[in-house]
C-alpha cells in the first residue's frame, strides 16, 4: 500500500493506493485548476507528481509534440525529468527549444555504471530483479537477434530503475510502444513504480507481437491513444478487460503561437514538412507538382530518401521550383507557414500528424491523405481536402483548386483554426492527461475523452 499525501488549501487529506510506487504528492490546490488536475478524493484534492518522460531518442527535430506536452505539464506544476535511450544525431538539434531539452535530458546509452545498477537492483530487491528478467524472457520473440535485443532492454532497464530512484521519480510515461516502451515495462517491474505510455502508430501496429503490445497494455497504469483509430488498433491487440485503460489524448499545438494567415488572390507556394522517406508519399507529391506549372514547393525535413527525392526532382525538371530546406526550428516552421498558400501531406502511413495541426492553426489550408487518424483532424471540404493515398491526379487537382480560390482557402482556414482550438490545443490535452494520471493513481476511473 502506498500513501498519497494530498493538500488542498489548509485542509489536509490522506488516501492510499495499491499501485506499488513510492509517492509523495503535495500541491496547494488554490494554485491549480482543480477541475482539470484533481484526484477526486473528498472532492477537494490536487496532486503534484514527480514524473519521468521517456522515448527512444529525444529531443528530435520531429518531437515538438512531446516537447510541448512536457512544457505544458511543467507549467501545470508537475516536475518532469526527461529520459531517452540514446542521444539523437546532432543534425536533429534545431532551435533553442530542442537545445534546452537536450541539455537536461538523461541518456541511458552509452551505459554509465551498468554493473553497479544491476548489482544495486539485485541486492535491494532480488525477487523483483528476477521477475523483471523473467518478464523480458517470457515476452521475447523467437530468434537469437530478438533475444540479444531483449537482453539489451533488460540491461537498460536496470539503469533506468536506478535513475528513477536517484531522481525520486514516482511514475514513468513513455512515448511510443516499441523498444523504449519495452525498457519502460521491464524497469517498472524491476523498480516497483508505475508506468504508462502513449501509443501513436502506425509502426507498432505492423508487429504487435514483436512489441508485446498486449502485455504492455495489461501491465501499464493507463494508455494514451492519439486518435480513435489508434485506440481501435490498441483494442485489436490487447485484452478486452483492459480496454477501459485506453484513453484518447491528442497530440496538440499552442494556437497562440500561430498567426492566422489571410489569403488574397491566386496562390503559388506549397509546403511539405516531415521525414524524407518514400512512405511519406513524396514521390507522389513531386509528380503532382510537375502538373502544376506555376507552383513551387518547399520541403522541410530530412531523412533516408533525400538523395533519391533530389534525383527525382531533377529528372522531373523541377529543380527551379522545389527547394530542400533540411530540418527547421519551430520558429522557422512558423515563418514558412506564414509564407505558404497550401500545405500538403501525401503520406501512406501516419498517426495524426502534428505538422497538419500547425498548418491548420496558422490558417494554411491543407491537402492530406485520407488514412488512419487524419480524418479525425481534417474534415473533407470543411477544414481541408482529403485525397486517396498514392493518387497523383487527386493530389494535383486538390492543390490546384485551393491555389486558384482565395475565398475557399480562407473558409477552410477559419474552420481548421476552430478545430485546433477546440480539439487539438496542447493546453487542454495536457490537462486531460494530468487528469487521467492523477485519477489512475488514485484508483479512479476517467472517460474516453474529457
Amino acid at each position: 500500500m502506498t500513501e498519497l499525501r494530498l493538500k488542498s488549501g489548509t485542509v489536509g487529506s490522506t488516501a492510499t493506493s495499491s499501485n506499488g510506487a513510492g509517492l509523495l504528492m503535495t500541491m496547494d490546490a488554490t494554485k491549480t485548476d482543480p477541475g482539470l488536475v484533481a484526484i477526486d478524493i473528498a472532492g477537494r484534492s490536487t496532486a503534484n507528481l514527480r514524473l519521468a518522460y521517456m522515448t527512444g531518442q529525444y529531443p528530435r527535430a520531429t518531437d515538438t509534440f512531446i516537447q510541448r506536452e512536457v512544457a505544458t505539464l511543467r507549467q501545470l506544476g508537475y516536475h518532469v525529468q526527461t529520459f531517452s535511450v540514446r542521444k539523437p544525431p546532432d543534425t536533429e538539434q534545431v532551435g533553442s527549444e530542442t537545445a534546452a531539452e537536450r541539455s537536461t535530458t538523461v541518456y541511458l546509452l552509452p551505459p554509465v555504471d551498468l554493473l553497479r545498477s544491476h548489482l544495486a537492483q539485485l541486492l535491494s530487491a532480488p525477487r523483483r530483479y528476477f521477475s523483471a528478467l523473467a518478464l523480458a524472457i517470457r515476452n521475447c520473440p523467437p530468434g537469437l537477434r530478438a533475444m540479444a535485443l531483449q537482453m539489451a532492454y533488460f540491461a537498460e532497464a536496470a539503469i533506468l530503475a536506478r535513475l528513477m530512484k536517484k531522481h525520486s521519480l514516482s511514475h514513468l510515461h513513455n512515448h511510443l510502444s516499441d523498444s523504449s516502451c519495452s525498457v519502460a515495462a521491464i524497469a517498472a517491474e524491476m523498480g516497483a513504480f508505475t508506468f504508462s505510455f502513449t501509443m501513436h502508430g502506425p509502426a507498432e501496429f505492423y508487429e504487435p507481437k514483436l512489441w508485446w503490445i498486449d502485455q504492455k497494455v495489461r501491465r501499464s497504469l493507463f494508455v494514451n491513444c492519439i486518435s480513435h483509430f489508434c485506440r481501435s488498433q490498441a483494442m485489436v491487440f490487447s485484452p478486452a478487460d483492459c480496454w477501459e485503460k485506453l484513453h484518447i489524448v491528442h497530440c496538440g499545438v499552442d494556437p497562440k503561437l500561430f498567426e492566422m494567415k489571410k489569403h488574397v488572390g491566386r496562390g503559388s507556394k506549397i509546403l511539405f514538412i516531415g521525414r524524407l522517406a518514400a512512405a511519406k508519399g513524396l514521390p507522389v507529391l513531386l509528380d503532382a507538382i510537375a502538373r502544376l506549372e506555376s507552383a513551387s514547393l518547399d520541403i522541410a525535413g530530412d531523412g533516408p530518401d533525400r538523395e533519391m527525392l533530389e534525383k527525382k526532382t531533377k529528372l522531373l525538371g523541377l529543380s527551379d521550383r522545389v527547394r530542400f530546406l533540411g530540418y527547421q526550428s519551430q520558429s522557422q516552421v512558423r515563418e514558412l507557414l506564414h509564407l505558404t498558400d497550401v500545405f500538403v501531406l501525401s503520406s501512406f502511413a501516419e498517426g495524426v500528424p502534428v505538422v497538419l495541426m500547425e498548418a491548420m492553426a496558422a490558417g494554411v489550408p491543407v491537402v492530406a491523405t485520407c488514412i488512419a487518424g487524419i480524418p479525425e483532424l481534417v474534415q473533407h471540404e470543411h477544414s481541408g481536402l482529403l485525397v486517396s493515398p498514392g493518387d497523383v491526379d487527386a493530389t494535383s487537382n486538390s492543390i490546384r483548386q485551393l491555389l486558384e480560390d482565395a475565398d475557399l482557402r480562407n473558409k477552410f482556414a477559419i474552420a481548421a483554426r476552430e478545430k485546433i482550438e477546440r480539439d487539438f490545443n496542447i493546453q487542454t490535452e495536457a490537462r486531460w492527461l494530468a487528469t487521467i494520471l492523477t485519477s489512475a493513481l488514485a484508483g479512479k476511473a476517467t472517460g474516453l475523452r474529457p
